[in-house]
C-alpha cells in the first residue's frame, strides 16, 4: 500500500507545497475581492476554459504527468496575457491566480458529485506554477520594462518564451518532491534520489510540456491580436491531442497490466516464490534510478524485471525457489531466449525482450538494465535461501563481482538497501 503524503520524512516538504499554494490562493482571492475584477469578460473566458479542461480529464493514468493539458495551457496563457485586441490589460498577477483557483474549485464540484477523485497536489502545483509565471510576466509587462528589453516587434515573443522556460523549471521542483513522497512505501530502497527525479521531470518537459507551453504562448499572442475569441479557437487542437494521448496512454497501461499478470503466472504455477517478480521489479527500478536511469530506460528496466522469469514456464519441473543459476549454462540460455520470445508477443517492445533474453549472458556482454536485473534477482534468491540474511546475501554478491555481477551495480544495490533498510525476500 502506498504511504500517504501526510506521513514519512518528506511530509514537511509536501505540506510546504500545499501550504504555499493555499497561502498564495488566499492572498489572490482577497486582493481580487477588494480590488474588483478587471476585464471580467476575459476572466470569464479563461476561467471557463480552465474549468472545462479540468472537467474533460479522467484522472492521471500511469506515467501521465499532465492529465489536463488544456487547463494547463489556458492558465499559462492568462498568466502571459498582455494585450487584448490591441489594448493593454490591467488584470495583474493576483487576479490570474484567483481566476485559476476559482476555476479549479468549480471543476472539482461536479467531479466529486460523480464520485471522481480530485487531485489536491496537482491543483497546488498548478496554482504555484501559474502564480510564478504571472508574477514574472505581469509586472514587467505593465511597467513597460519588457518592451524596453525586447522591443515591440518580432523579438517580443522571446519574453513570454523566457518566462515559460523558467516556469517549467519551477514546476519541476515540487513535481519531483511529490513524486519522491509517493514512493515512500514502495518497498526496500523505494525512496529514489531527489536529483534523479528532478532530472526525470525536466526531461519530461520535452514531450507534452513543450506542446502545453507553446499553446499557452500562442494563445496569449492570439488574444493580443484577435481578442477574447482566440482561446476557444486556438485550444481546439490541443483538446483533440488530449483525447489521442489518453488513448495511447490507455494502450500502454493495458500492456503493463498484461505483463504484471504474466509475471504472476510463474508464481501461481509454483516456479517462483510469491511476490518474487514484484520485489525484483521494485528494487531493480530503485537501483536503476541510483545509477542514473530515467524516463523510458527506467520503464524498460521495470518491465524486464517483471518478466525476467517468464521463460521458466517451459521447464517440466520447477527449480527449487526458482533459482535457475543452478542449471547448466545452456539451459539458462534456453530459458532466457524463450522468455524473450514471450515478451515480444506482449507488445512490451524489443528493448524489454532483449533484456530478458540476455539474462544468461556474461555480465560484461549485457546492457546495464540486464546487469541490474541479474544482480537484484540473485539478491532476492539468496535472501530466499536463508544464507544468513540480507547482509550475507550482499556479501556473496560482492564476492561474485569478478565474474557474475558488475561491481558498480552491486554497490548501488547496497546503497539503495541501506537507505530503505535491508529487507529480506518476502517482506511487504
Amino acid at each position: 500500500m502506498r504511504a500517504p503524503y501526510g506521513s514519512g520524512p518528506l511530509a514537511p516538504a509536501v505540506l510546504a507545497v500545499r501550504g504555499a499554494a493555499l497561502l498564495l490562493a488566499l492572498v489572490a482571492l482577497a486582493h481580487t475581492s477588494v480590488r474588483g475584477l478587471a476585464e471580467p469578460g476575459l476572466a470569464l473566458v479563461f476561467g471557463l476554459l480552465v474549468a472545462a479542461g479540468e472537467l474533460v480529464r479522467r484522472g492521471a493514468a500511469a506515467g501521465e504527468r499532465e492529465p489536463a493539458p488544456l487547463a494547463a495551457a489556458v492558465a499559462l496563457a492568462y498568466a502571459l496575457l498582455g494585450d487584448s485586441a490591441g489594448r493593454p490589460t490591467t488584470h495583474g498577477a493576483l487576479q490570474v491566480i484567483a481566476v485559476v483557483v476559482v476555476a479549479q474549485a468549480l471543476a472539482a464540484v461536479p467531479r466529486r458529485a460523480c464520485g471522481r477523485r480530485t487531485d489536491a497536489d496537482r491543483a497546488a502545483r498548478r496554482t504555484l506554477t501559474v502564480g510564478f509565471a504571472a508574477v514574472c510576466f505581469q509586472p514587467l509587462y505593465a511597467s513597460g520594462q519588457a518592451e524596453r528589453w525586447f522591443g515591440d516587434g518580432p523579438w517580443f515573443p522571446l519574453f513570454p518564451l523566457t518566462v515559460l522556460a523558467l516556469t517549467a523549471l519551477c514546476d519541476a521542483v515540487p513535481a519531483a518532491l511529490l513524486a519522491r513522497s509517493a514512493a515512500l512505501a514502495g518497498g526496500p530502497g523505494a525512496l529514489p534520489p531527489y536529483g534523479s527525479l528532478l532530472v526525470d521531470e525536466v526531461r519530461a518537459l520535452a514531450g507534452t510540456g513543450v506542446a502545453i507551453g507553446a499553446t499557452g504562448v500562442v494563445t496569449a499572442l492570439g488574444v493580443a491580436v484577435a481578442g477574447p475569441w482566440a482561446p476557444a479557437v486556438l485550444c481546439g487542437p490541443l483538446l483533440l491531442t488530449q483525447v489521442s494521448a489518453r488513448r495511447y496512454t490507455a494502450v500502454r497501461t493495458t500492456c503493463g497490466q498484461t505483463m504484471a499478470s504474466l509475471a504472476r503466472a510463474t508464481e501461481i504455477a509454483g516456479y517462483t516464490p510469491p511476490g518474487h517478480a514484484r520485489r525484483v521489479a521494485a528494487l531493480a527500478t530503485a537501483v536503476g534510478r541510483e545509477l542514473g536511469l530515467t524516463g523510458p530506460r527506467l520503464t524498460v528496466l521495470e518491465h524486464a524485471a517483471l518478466m525476467h522469469d517468464i521463460g521458466q514456464l517451459s521447464l517440466l519441473d520447477p527449480v527449487a525457489d526458482g533459482a535457475t543459476a543452478r542449471l547448466p549454462a545452456a539451459e539458462q540460455r534456453r530459458i532466457a531466449l524463450l522468455g524473450g520470445a514471450v515478451v515480444r508477443r506482449t507488445g512490451a517492445g524489443p528493448e524489454v525482450a532483449a533484456v530478458v533474453e540476455q539474462q544468461a549472458d556474461p555480465y560484461r556482454e549485457q546492457p546495464l538494465a540486464a546487469r541490474i536485473v541479474r544482480t537484484v534477482n540473485a539478491y532476492d534468491d539468496l535472501c530466499g535461501e536463508s544464507v544468513g540474511g540480507p547482509l550475507r546475501a550482499l556479501e556473496q554478491l560482492r564476492l561474485g563481482t569478478g565474474h557474475d555481477h558488475q561491481p558498480q551495480v552491486v554497490e548501488a544495490l547496497g546503497r539503495v538497501l541501506a537507505r530503505g533498510g535491508l529487507t529480506p525476500a518476502g517482506a511487504g
